[in-house]
């Protein structure tokens, strides 16, 4: 990989840039970028300009040249050729490689992400390992070690590079050419030069425009060598000793290597490593570790050979040398989660809940459902949780993994249930986990089952809009509250802005979640939206999630869940908010007051909730609009539990539009009065013309969702 060949990539018309790309000089005139760099993704046309800056700011001089769309894939690959105005002096040639084995190789790039942004558009190194056995085949996995946050707002962390040239071993292998969206910036798709550089006329420009050889040369991993003692890391000098009393015998140590190797994808024929290289081959894969404390455990060892094991593995762990599961582990609880995820789509969240109560999960875990796509980066990201405490003394801890994996199997199936506790109980015995420690985790799980959470009284959601975006965007925390006053979290602590159809979506999701727990009554959901005292306006009901299939046409949210309004923040301008709320409840409520006329300021209506309605735990708010919100906030601040008010209403003459609600009717069926109404509207457009909005105060106070936040941001397929 040349720096001086890297190129910047900017694409739009005359008067503006549109589009962002990295490339790479392949000859003096021709640079490989992605397609879509060049692209108006409206029309899916070139776009007219287009200007190439070559060089890296940091070796020298740079050069920009117009340039023009010379090549792309007439299959309709993600791949171009740009020719640019004039040669440039670059001397060597690019030489050309195919991953085989099933190895993971090392690989390197340089683009221009997004992430990587200061003042202008900065240079990335982008290095990791390329994973041959990942992915369809038709793309390559690029697994980076460096990886920036996740992009928000649906702009990519790694826009801009799409279009890098990869290389591995100094052979440029693929083009960079897409962000997946499951791995949190720490994946990009590259696509295979085998696949396009001998077809569809590609080598004929090459050849013209002086590219020289474009044969493809097999390129595999080599197996890992250990450095000079000085050079090497503490992990590896750390892993030395402690393979030593298990390896010491030669033909042991290479038979448990060369299996390794093979297993790892390497042509391990006459691999005869020492200690030093095999730590090598340990630290270069993460279950390589695990896998060969598998193969021991499974050859039978001896009460000393087991203690050494042990403590090789607990060390590892303390170390954070390579993942807790072995391959062979690995595959196969994911075979046994994935079809559980397919069943029961919410089982794994609900139980990690339960089983991980006081751990930061893993943000896909705390979505209300977790996807069969997204269950191998879970398991990855349970791997890394702290342990329990609580076992027999001299003992390791049994992992958090394990104790899930205990939770699931208790709320599966007798088939399952027996599967995942075998599977369970041999990686402890593998790890030298104490049974008792594993036993007793198998019992919390029965009890839990046993005893299942309260039903699901009403879902929490806290909006806060977000004021340093652009548009309209929302920060979301969700929790669902249960009858019995306890509530289970959602969401993690982190947070995204999202729109407004982004929030009722993930709305929808959690009270399908809560429709699928055990004991779950089948009734109408009812959401308490949780908002300052700025957002009493928002007409949070009309947000549309988007349609939930091809048959069913979209709707609104309050159409569909009585959604009523909260705002627990006017409690710290009155103190006295809460017990005057209370009071209401307790004594008012078979009473409301209906303003009309007689009530014309916010003194008059003062007046009357602190004398002849001081009790009433209703007020259905007719009046001015210009008057409302004002008016709206004196209800709230001394204590009224409930406030009904029509969002379109312009002043007293329009108090007729909420009367098929009988707004002033019994309490209990208010919420589910103005779901229907709603509903009504949305059937019957010409018919119903108010827009109810409604404060509901609960009588006893529901979680605060302070410290819980939905993340769930939005991305697409290309990074640039």
């Amino acid at each position: 990989m040349d720096p001086r060949r890297l190129a910047l990539i900017h694409s739009g018309t005359v008067e503006q840039r549109r589009s962002v790309g990295s490339g790479y000089l392949i000859t003096p005139r021709l640079v490989l970028t992605a397609r879509h760099v060049l692209v108006n993704r409206d029309t899916g046309e070139p776009w007219p300009e287009i200007e190439v800056r070559i060089g890296h700011p940091g070796c020298g001089d740079t050069t920009r040249a117009k340039a023009e769309l010379l090549w792309d894939h007439p299959d309709g690959l993600d791949v171009a050729l740009l020719r640019i105005e004039r040669e440039m002096d670059v001397p060597g040639a690019v030489r050309w490689g195919r991953p085989v084995g099933r190895a993971p190789l090392p690989y390197e790039g340089l683009g221009f992400p997004r992430a990587a942004i200061v003042d202008s558009r900065e240079v990335e190194y982008l290095r990791g390992v390329l994973a041959p056995l990942s992915g369809s085949g038709k793309y390559y996995v690029l697994d980076q070690r460096i990886a920036p946050a996740p992009g928000t707002e649906g702009k990519h962390a790694w826009g801009g590079a799409s279009g890098a040239a990869i290389f591995c071993n100094d052979h440029l292998v693929g083009v960079v050419i897409a962000e997946p969206q499951t791995y949190d910036a720490r994946r990009l798709f590259a696509l295979p030069v085998y696949g396009f550089v001998h077809e569809g006329g590609c080598a004929a420009h090459l050849e013209k425009h002086g590219g020289g050889s474009t044969d493809l040369i097999d390129i595999g991993a080599p197996l890992p060598k250990a450095r000079p003692a000085a050079e090497r890391t503490p992990i590896e000098r750390e892993l030395e000793k402690l393979l030593k009393p298990l390896l010491a015998d030669l033909n042991t140590r290479a038979t448990h290597a060369r299996d390794l190797a093979r297993e790892l994808g390497y042509e391990a024929d006459g691999y005869d490593p020492t200690v030093a290289d095999l730590s090598a081959l340990l630290v270069t894969h993460p279950r390589a570790l695990a896998s060969l404390g598998d193969a021991l455990a499974a050859k039978g060892l001896d009460a000393p050979a087991r203690t050494h094991l042990t403590n090789l593995l607990f060390r590892a762990r303390i170390l954070g040398c390579g993942s807790l599961l072995s391959s062979a582990e690995h595959e196969e609880l994911l075979d046994l989660l994935r079809s559980l995820c397919k069943e029961h789509p919410t089982l794994l969240p609900r139980a990690a809940r339960e089983a991980l109560r006081y751990t930061v999960l893993p943000e896909r875990l705390t979505r209300p459902h977790l996807a069969a796509e997204d269950l191998d980066r879970a398991i990855e990201e349970l791997e890394e949780l702290p342990d329990s405490e609580r076992v027999p003394e001299g003992t390791p801890p049994v992992p958090a993994l394990l104790r899930l994996v205990e939770y699931v199997a208790a709320a599966s199936g007798t088939e399952m249930r027996a599967i995942l506790r075998a599977w369970s109980k041999a990686t402890a015995a593998r790890l030298g986990i104490h049974p008792d420690a594993l036993g007793e985790r198998r019992m919390d799980a029965t009890h839990w089952v046993k005893h299942q959470a309260s039903p699901v009284s009403r879902v929490v959601m806290k909006l806060e809009r977000d004021d340093s975006a652009q548009e309209e965007r929302y920060r979301c925390r969700i929790l669902l509250a249960r009858m019995d006053g306890s509530h289970s979290v959602l969401h993690a602590p982190e947070s995204t802005a999202m729109t407004p159809q982004e929030v009722a979506r993930s709305l929808r999701d959690a009270v399908t979640a809560a429709s699928k727990e055990p004991g779950q009554a089948d009734h109408v959901p009812w959401v308490t939206v949780v908002v300052d005292k700025a957002g009493l306006h928002l007409a949070v009901d009309e947000w549309e999630p988007g349609a939930p299939n091809d048959i069913l046409l979209e709707q609104p949210i309050g159409a569909e869940y009585r959604v009523t309004l909260s705002c627990p923040e006017l409690s710290d301008i009155r103190p006295e908010r809460e017990g005057d709320q209370k009071r209401r409840w307790k004594r008012g409520q078979t009473t409301a007051l209906v303003t009309d006329q007689t009530c014309g300021n916010g003194a008059q209506l003062r007046h009357l909730l602190q004398t002849d309605h001081r009790d009433a735990a209703q007020v259905v708010l007719h009046g001015p609009a210009d008057q409302r919100e004002s008016w709206l906030l004196v209800c709230l601040v001394l204590g009224v539990p409930v406030v009904l008010w029509d969002r379109d209403a312009v002043g007293y003459e329009d108090a007729a539009r909420l009367r098929s609600l009988a707004p002033s009717g019994g309490l209990d069926g208010l919420p589910e009065r103005v779901r229907v109404f709603r509903s009504n509207c949305i059937a019957y457009p010409d018919k119903q013309r108010a827009r109810p909005s409604l404060v509901w105060e609960p009588d006893g106070q529901y979680p605060k969702p302070e410290s819980l936040q939905l993340r769930d941001p939005w991305k697409g397929t290309h990074t640039s």
